[in-house]
């Protein structure tokens, strides 16, 4: 009897035992929890801006019905979809979709580079005149979510290695300044002026050393040491370490020229603006891929200025004075993507908890951005 009373007692704390290790198992952990929410962001973000059938393309959505896409977010949309792929969402189609509509806007079939701006008319996205030449930051992504495809599925199917290396040849041709080696921005920039304008957010010194390694192309790491160099030099400029959207740079020594409002392009061309948002995703970016010293103080920098502010808002002088009283995932999500990379916790929850809960539907800049970094 005792036995028997006994083995009731240890079967029954084996069933709760058994219960709790269930119900432990069903509970997602942390990682999983982030990655639940990087792709419902992303299935969102695929319903408010992803469109096309075969050939699939993000469109800068701005409210009023009209269609726009340009090389740098069909760049994003194919970054989105194989990082998309790592968290384990079912994306190689949506990925090749995305693949073909590069494919068929590229400035020819000789030069692989893609045409940076398509806009809808008669039904169709086409590129005319000015339209044709090439946007660099589009290309780089563009090549390196190539390489990441390649890794990811492997080229057996669908060649992507072939489609990164041609892109990457093309890149190095007409979009790298022979002098200073540093990305131009397009390869409409022919003569000295328009050779020593920079876009700061380009310097993603990460996927020149993958450029190299998968190229063998050691041209690539020149490419990726005089970016380096003027990390270190924007990031020495101000106390707060912010980059301005724009700078020209000459010579080999990299001389630096402070470009004025609407130079180039808006009225933020010497401030913290739509462009060099990205700077500290693009370092965080680069730390990860390199644990390179240079990148980590250039960001650490920054983020200490960023931790300084209660809420972080859209532009900043290069002072460090804000622009503007509201506040856009465009800024806030690198900074919290580089908080998360250094491990900063506090600042990282602080950025988190300003961030939206669901994609905007009518703001692509920074919906896109939200979801890349989270994906990451």
């Amino acid at each position: 009897m005792r036995r028997r009373q006994l083995l009731g007692r240890l079967i029954a704390l084996g069933l709760t035992i058994g219960v709790i290790l269930g119900l432990s198992a069903l509970r997602p952990t942390p990682a999983q929890a982030k990655t639940s929410q990087a792709v419902t962001w992303y299935r969102q973000w695929q319903k408010a801006y992803v469109g096309g059938k075969t050939q699939k393309y993000v469109r800068m959505n701005d409210g009023n019905g009209a269609t726009t896409v340009v090389s740098e977010s069909q760049g994003y949309g194919m970054l989105a979809a194989v990082l998309a792929a790592k968290k384990g969402v079912k994306s190689h189609t949506t990925f090749n979709q995305f693949y073909r509509y590069y494919r068929a806007h590229r400035i020819s079939k000789q030069n692989p580079l893609m045409c940076w701006q398509q806009t809808k008319k008669n039904g169709k996205l086409t590129s005319v005149g000015s339209q044709r030449n090439s946007a660099t930051d589009g290309d780089l992504d563009i090549a390196y979510a190539l390489i990441l495809a390649d890794r990811q599925w492997g080229s057996k199917k669908t060649n992507y290695k072939a489609g990164a290396r041609a892109i990457l040849k093309a890149i190095k041709k007409s979009e790298i300044n022979s002098t200073t080696k540093l990305p131009l921005m397009g390869n409409w920039a022919t003569n000295s002026y328009d050779r020593s304008k920079l876009r700061t957010s380009d310097l993603m010194t990460g996927y020149f050393k993958t450029f190299a390694k998968f190229t063998g192309d050691k041209s690539w790491n020149t490419v990726a040491k005089r970016s380096q160099k003027l990390v270190k030099k924007l990031s020495a400029r101000h106390k707060t370490g912010l980059f301005p959207d724009f700078i020209r740079v000459t010579g080999a020594k990299l001389k630096l020229t402070t470009v004025r409002a609407y130079q180039i392009e808006s009225a933020t061309d010497n401030q913290y603006g739509y462009n060099a948002c990205r700077v500290p995703w693009r370092l965080a970016q680069t730390y990860k891929l390199t644990k390179d010293g240079t990148t980590k103080k250039a960001l650490k920098k920054q983020l200490k200025f960023f931790n300084r502010k209660q809420r972080l808002t859209a532009g900043y002088t290069l002072g460090g004075k804000a622009v503007n009283n509201y506040t856009n995932p465009a800024f806030t999500a690198p900074a919290k993507y580089g908080a998360q990379v250094l491990k900063q916790t506090s600042l990282k929850r602080k950025l988190s908890r300003q961030l939206p809960t669901k994609i905007q539907k009518k703001s692509y800049f920074g919906a896109t951005i939200q979801v890349l970094t989270a994906l990451q």
